[in-house]
């Protein structure tokens, strides 16, 4: 073998002793007819680069998890067909000096189930697929041999996940861990040995697999969460969540609203973790689904705790809590009167101050004045939070079920 050091300097040498000759021969040759002096090894990697890249097929590139979850979707229409079973074997016993050996068609395997389960990773609908087959199962073979089932096929969905058939809700998937079968595998068939009587003993009947079943679900996201923040468009609750947790919704200095929720974790010291949501910003007639009402307030449906995030600069905010507990009224009966605590936003500008004062006069109670912007006063509110989340959660455990965990 050649050392590589040693084949390195051969190719240099050749290629400078090339230079040379050119140099000698430039007289006698036709400018057209030259030799390169000097050869870039650059020139001719690349070209074998070129050429791989030509040879290897396209494929499509797959979208990653971030791109994947880029956008929110709280609702998908969603196909699912279980594995078909696999179809039994009709053939009989051979073996030398043994003429009659009987039937020995071993059975088909069940094709396997489809199962939507609870994936605390899980935050939105958007993984989810269109259109779901299970596997199916194998075919019986001889020897009394049987097919192999289909595996389970099981999607993944976030918590919170309601699933309909037409108008009928036919599972809740609320908390971790949850699954519901989607669709059933089919039987797998039976093969000519399950057939064998005293009055048949050489049946050759087999039965063939059976298809799985096929169902059309419509998955509808409400968000899970102990808190949710209601409020009027530009009211500051995205700037409060920020304040208050590490979740990142879009701020802005000009006026817009959110149009997904997000959730964030607040974290206490006795390591209790509170998850409090962002729900899109509500407009006065949302019950009849004008905008996005709808498909805001049922959100808004699982919170267990309400914060009212009232905007201090307009006049006459305790308006505002009447609109935001009609609307809550009018979409769920005895929605608005779940646990909550009145927010009052934006106390760091001068007009906010004189109308907090009218309002705590007007509801009678003490309402929490805060500023998601310089923090004044957020410790009220994460002190206000925690109370009510205790309170909640000794009375799911009085009532013999275990408190939402994040």
């Amino acid at each position: 073998m050649i050392p590589s050091r040693l084949c390195a300097a051969r190719s240099q040498t050749m290629f400078v002793g090339m230079g040379r000759w050119a140099l000698f021969m430039q007289p006698f040759l036709t400018p057209s007819q030259l030799l390169p002096q000097q050869v870039s090894p650059r020139l001719l990697s690349g070209d074998r680069v070129d050429h791989a890249k030509h040879q290897e097929p396209s494929r499509k590139k797959r979208l990653s998890e971030k791109k994947l979850k880029k956008y929110f979707v709280d609702h998908r229409r969603v196909l699912v067909r279980g594995g078909s079973g696999g179809a039994g074997a009709s053939c009989f016993h051979s073996e030398p000096r043994k003429e009659f050996g009987g039937p020995d068609g071993g059975d088909g395997g069940s094709g396997g189930h489809v199962i939507l389960r609870v994936d605390q990773q899980v935050k939105s609908l958007s993984s989810v697929l269109s259109r779901y087959h299970g596997f199916d199962g194998e075919d019986g073979s001889r020897k009394n041999c049987f097919g192999r089932g289909g595996a389970t096929l099981y999607i993944r969905v976030p918590m919170g996940t309601l699933v309909k058939e037409g108008d009928e809700i036919v599972a809740d998937l609320s908390r971790p861990g949850d699954e519901y079968v989607a669709a059933l595998g089919g039987e797998g068939g039976k093969g000519n040995r399950f057939f064998l009587a005293n009055d048949n003993r050489a049946p050759v009947t087999c039965t063939p697999g059976q298809l799985g079943q096929e169902r059309v679900l419509y998955l509808e996201l409400k968000t899970v969460a102990h808190a949710g923040m209601v409020g009027f468009p530009n009211a500051g609750k995205s700037s409060l969540l920020r304040a208050i947790s590490n979740a990142r919704p879009a701020v802005a200095s000009y006026p817009f609203t959110t149009l997904n929720p997000h959730v964030g974790i607040v974290h206490y010291e006795d390591h209790h973790q509170v998850a409090v949501a962002d729900i899109p910003g509500l407009v006065r007639g949302a019950h009849q689904n004008r905008g996005l009402g709808l498909a805001f307030l049922r959100h808004i449906e699982r919170c267990r705790l309400l914060l009212f995030v009232l905007d201090l600069c307009l006049p006459e905010p305790w308006t505002q809590l009447e609109d935001l507990k009609f609307e809550l009224e009018k979409y769920q009966e005895g929605l608005s009167e779940r646990p909550h605590a009145i927010v009052g936003n934006k106390i760091d500008l001068p007009q906010a101050r004189a109308h907090l004062s009218q309002l705590q006069a007007r509801l009678g109670y003490e309402v929490i004045a805060l500023s998601a912007v310089t923090g004044e006063n957020l410790e009220l509110l994460l002190e206000r939070l925690k109370e009510l989340h205790d309170a909640d959660a000794q009375a799911e455990l009085g009532r013999g079920h275990q408190p939402l965990r994040w």
